[in-house]
């Protein structure tokens, strides 16, 4: 792997899947029984994105649906992948995070990222586009902080505080995960992470972002016993790759507005065995986590459940 060394050791991968934006935008009543199909699936977790306004107005708040998912289910973990931190004020969050961890204890792994896909949606959260990353990373540092139960004081310069505290902390301690590809995204998840996100990475490069990290961490004096690296793969299913491309090529190109092309080298697509052997490459990269944000093979989301399920059993296999 480009001479970079997979990880000694490390638990077995766990799978979970996007929640179609048609199952959270349906009524909440039908959230549970759709969730109780997941967990019989043997799902491992499932995950909601955050956007305030994206390309021309859409979006959905990470942590309102990260909560509806906790209260719906009974076992699965639940992630936000990724909250768009740097939109808000880091002290408010703190508290929303250990309310929902409050209400599934040990359930909620908190993934948060950088974004500015649409330079506006940070524009209209009164946050200047140049600054965000310094932003974001005073707001990790203050979250971690009052997560862990201490008192915060800051001088900023983005997001002076004095004196917060948010009680009580969260017991398990909630993972933090911190996504991006830049160079100051990975040095900010060996800060602040326990473990790191990628997207359209290919695997050579996410073992070189995962080793690192954690290379990085150590030289900060922290290394953990486990580390929560994960990747994020789109994924289109169909009985041939040529009618799973078709399906997930108009899902991708509806939502980011730039054409397939941009994204297609880094997309699994096929049988759930195909998705499973285009995966295998980032769990041996040290990503034990993988996120599926899956297309299915038909317009049914229930349909994807049993596709990702399969797409487990394929990689335990």
């Amino acid at each position: 792997m480009n001479g970079i060394e997979p990880p000694m050791s490390r638990p077995p991968v766990r799978i979970g899947m996007r929640v179609p934006h048609d199952v959270l935008g349906r009524d909440a009543a039908e959230l549970a029984p759709f969730l109780a199909e997941v967990e019989a699936a043997g799902i491992d977790a499932v995950s909601v994105g955050d956007h305030v306004s994206f390309r021309g107005g859409r979006g959905y708040d990470g942590l309102i649906q990260a909560t509806a998912l906790a209260v719906a289910s009974r076992r699965l973990s639940v992630w936000t992948a990724v909250y768009l931190l740097a939109l808000r004020h880091p002290v408010p969050v703190a508290r929303q995070v250990s309310s929902l961890a409050a209400l599934a204890p040990g359930r909620f792994v908190f993934g948060v990222g950088l974004g500015g896909d649409d330079r506006h949606e940070v524009e209209v959260c009164g946050v200047d586009p140049r600054r965000r990353g310094r932003r974001l990373d005073e707001s990790l540092a203050m979250v971690r902080a009052l997560l862990a139960g201490e008192t915060v004081s800051s001088d900023g310069p983005e997001i002076p505080v004095r004196d917060a505290v948010v009680l009580p902390a969260p017991a398990p301690p909630v993972p933090i995960v911190v996504g991006g590809r830049s160079d100051a995204a990975l040095a900010r998840a060996a800060r602040h992470g326990d473990g790191w996100i990628g997207v359209w990475l290919s695997p050579q490069r996410a073992a070189a972002a995962r080793a690192r990290v954690e290379e990085e961490a150590a030289a900060l004096g922290r290394v953990l016993p486990e580390w929560r690296h994960t990747m994020l793969v789109w994924c289109g299913f169909g009985p041939t790759a040529e009618q799973a491309r078709v399906r997930v090529a108009a899902e991708m190109e509806a939502l980011y507005q730039l054409p397939f092309s941009a994204f297609e080298r880094y997309v699994a697509i096929g049988t759930p065995d195909d998705v499973a052997a285009a995966i295998v490459p980032y769990v041996d990269a040290g990503c034990v986590d993988v996120l599926v944000m899956g297309v299915p093979s038909s317009g049914d989301p229930a349909d994807l459940i049993g596709q990702v399920s399969e797409v487990k059993r394929s990689l335990i296999a």
